[in-house]
């Protein structure tokens, strides 16, 4: 099942593979400095760059499925959106409090809370997707359910880079 993300996710993604890869040959040579320090049954270091260099290739298999699943999508390529989708723009009022807030709805790899960007698959995000202005979603939250209207739908990404081709 192809994971929707976009071409910064995506970017964001290759550049921590190439960092994860170019480790390789230190800690390499950290298993071998360890070698050297004799009986491998009680030697610390030895283990320790062992569980590095088993550590590391786990994350370059996880990131490696993850990219090899990505279908990249280019929020700037969307025109206007009339519902809620990925890559857009939301900007939402909550009904209890009045507070508004823009919103981002992006991959899980790209989600900061911060600056407003949010997962599709978590729940606001999921409530939010396939709805239009002036639609009401009812979100089921761990501190209780919460109303949002919908009230502008609009592509806001600022990303200038193509995807990193391989």
């Amino acid at each position: 099942m192809k994971r929707p993300m976009t071409p910064r996710g995506y970017n964001s993604l290759r550049a921590e593979l190439m960092r994860l890869k170019a480790m390789r040959p230190e800690i390499a040579r950290m298993i071998e400095v360890a070698r050297g320090h004799g009986d491998l049954s009680e030697n610390g270091d030895y283990d320790a760059a062992k569980e590095k260099s088993g550590m590391t290739e786990a994350k370059i298999r996880d990131i490696e499925a993850r990219l090899a699943m990505a279908e990249v999508i280019d929020p700037r390529k969307l025109g206007t959106p009339s519902r809620v989708v990925f890559g857009s723009s939301v900007k939402i009022e909550d009904l209890d409090s009045g507070d508004k807030k823009v919103l981002s709805i992006y991959g899980a790899e790209e989600t900061d809370i911060e600056k407003g960007w949010i997962s599709f698959e978590a729940p606001l995000g999921k409530a939010l997707i396939g709805k239009e202005e002036g639609d009401v979603v009812k979100v089921p939250l761990p501190g209780g359910a919460r109303e949002y209207e919908v009230l502008e739908i609009f592509v806001s990404y600022e990303e200038t880079d193509a995807v990193v081709s391989e």
